[in-house]
């Protein structure tokens, strides 16, 4: 194969480390006290300032709570009600059961936890491989790749509005049923084998 230009690779599947830690003080009420809430988080990336915002007044507009993660661009919340959570680092294995939507910059890991989950997607892609996991989340019916890098109140509520849908959280949730957790174990067997054929 490589005379042709081609790779020899080998898909192994998700490597997925456990989370055990309990979600931060409070979110589990926040959680059990209404509907299930759209989580808003970006990561290590730092979008504008605006797009916590943004995300928030859209969610709302859908009649929806918020759980935003601060990340590295410091999101919170916009004013003082009782409709949004904030947190910092969070196990995301253990909430994104329990949302509506997860709207996200697009990284390989929050995509496959958001997926893993059942959890429809908004994807917010900034840099690398996060416009080809927006994509992927668009092309599988499983959320919307939002248009660009920048998001707006009129932006996200588009995107949202594909991703609250019925139909695609019964996508997301199909999705999830498939999605092994053994990617690891996988590869670690391929290279015992490769290994031990030479």
């Amino acid at each position: 194969m490589a005379a042709l230009g081609l790779i020899d690779a080998v898909q192994t599947g998700a490597w997925i480390l456990a989370d055990e830690r309990p979600l931060p003080d409070g979110l589990q009420e926040f959680l059990d006290a209404g509907p299930p809430p759209v989580y808003v988080g970006f990561g290590s990336i730092a979008v504008a300032s605006e797009a916590g915002r943004a995300a928030i007044e859209a969610i709302r507009a859908r009649g929806r709570r918020t759980v935003i993660a601060h990340g590295w661009a410091e999101l919170g919340p916009i004013d003082d009600r009782d409709d949004c959570f904030a947190v910092g680092d969070v196990n995301q294995q253990a909430l994104f059961g329990r949302v509506a939507a997860a709207m996200h910059h697009g990284g390989a890991g929050t995509t496959a936890a958001a997926a893993r989950a059942g959890a429809p997607q908004v994807v917010v892609s900034q840099i690398g491989d996060q416009p080809y996991w927006a994509r992927r989340v668009a092309e599988l019916g499983i959320g919307a790749a939002h248009d660009g890098p920048t998001p707006t109140f009129a932006s996200l509520s588009v995107a949202l509005e594909t991703a609250l849908a019925p139909e695609t959280g019964v996508r997301a949730r199909a999705l999830a049923r498939l999605i092994r957790a053994d990617g690891a174990e996988v590869a670690a067997k391929w290279l015992v084998d490769v290994l031990s054929r030479r």
